[in-house]
């Protein structure tokens, strides 16, 4: 990036997950497994579920409300409205007109991204290039996914990895030095069918057969995701800070997607990154996909693991199969997220 570019960054956080924490002892009542297999597997012991009543614009919604009074920003002052989502309410409108609306910000644009996990990540480089080339001053970047939705709850292997949940960042303006400094973003359209929902669009319309076939839930060819991932999230954690010109030892934090601890802990060996650098909470959440990334950097951000002046790293891997990963210098006067 240019040295006279604007800087672009975080300007306000803001999470919500829902109340219902679903535990490994609760699986293994409807499903077969047990606590052992999966905390040794993934790292994960509970996940938030969502109410039959709750949609990923309810959750998208709550978080963006927060974000905004963390930004001391009004819902009229966004410009536009990125929702990254692998679970929108329904095809059309998109997550991100609904939000609008919930928010009454009339003035923002409106649209989805979809890149699966990988998504929130993408919404943050795309957003901040609309604020760069001076088309938007105030963009309202959502991560939210209810993927309980289109689980397979009789399949042990897809059901114990995800949950629901919603992170939102406010990217506007911020001091000199601050904010993105380097990204990159991927995708490999040839690995597609290793993580999918096979039926339900153009392609394989919903009918009698697809949904009981159940190709309406998730389909994931598990080993070989793990292997993408754990070759994927290094490196595309060096491609950003070599775009911002910087090393794994200028790095203060790390924030991965969170979607399996061996995965997490091999990105983290590809940087040479100490685990007291690594932020982790996928053992209370599980796999949130497009929400993941804005849960932990939240986290981090309240227990004072990211400070001002912080040079912090997100980088994700998903559906598609996509990744993404970014640079920023964090750069917050008020710290706190309530």
């Amino acid at each position: 990036m240019k040295e006279n570019d604007k800087a672009v960054g975080i300007i306000g956080l803001g999470t919500y997950v829902p109340e219902k924490v679903v535990t490994n002892k609760d699986l293994e009542r409807i499903v077969d497994t047990d606590d052992e297999w999966i905390v040794e597997r993934t790292g994960i012991r509970e996940r938030r579920i969502a109410d039959e009543n709750t949609a990923t614009s309810d959750l998208a919604t709550k978080a963006a409300q927060k974000a905004l009074a963390n930004a001391g920003v009004s819902a009229d002052e966004i410009d536009l409205i990125i929702v990254a989502t692998a679970t929108p309410d329904m095809f059309f409108p998109s997550v991100a007109c609904l939000v609008q609306d919930n928010l009454k910000a009339s003035k923002a644009a409106a649209f989805d991204l979809a890149a699966g996990c990988s998504g929130f990540v993408y919404g943050i480089v795309v957003g901040t290039q609309f604020i760069k080339a001076g088309l938007y001053k105030k963009v309202l970047v959502i991560g939210a996914e209810t993927l309980s939705r289109i689980l397979d709850w009789t399949d042990r292997n897809t059901c114990v990895l995800f949950g629901d949940g919603a992170g939102a960042a406010v990217l506007g303006e911020t001091a000199e030095g601050c904010g993105l400094l380097g990204s990159h973003l991927g995708a490999d359209g040839s690995g597609g069918d290793l993580l999918k929902l096979p039926a339900g669009g153009s392609r394989c319309p919903a009918s009698p057969e697809t949904v009981s076939n159940r190709q309406h839930f998730v389909h994931m060819n598990g080993n070989e995701v793990f292997k993408f991932a754990t070759k994927v999230m290094g490196e595309a954690a060096v491609k950003a800070l070599d775009n911002a010109g910087l090393k794994a030892e200028d790095v203060d934090v790390l924030i991965p997607h969170q979607a399996n601890i061996r995965i997490i802990q091999s990105a983290a060996k590809r940087l040479k990154m100490p685990a007291n650098k690594v932020i982790i909470n996928v053992d209370r959440y599980g796999n949130t996909s497009a929400a993941s990334i804005p849960l932990a950097l939240e986290e981090a951000v309240n227990t004072g693991k990211v400070k001002n002046g912080d040079v912090v790293v997100l980088v994700g891997f998903g559906a598609g199969l996509t990744w993404a990963s970014c640079v920023i210098k964090w750069c917050k006067e008020d710290n706190t997220i309530a």
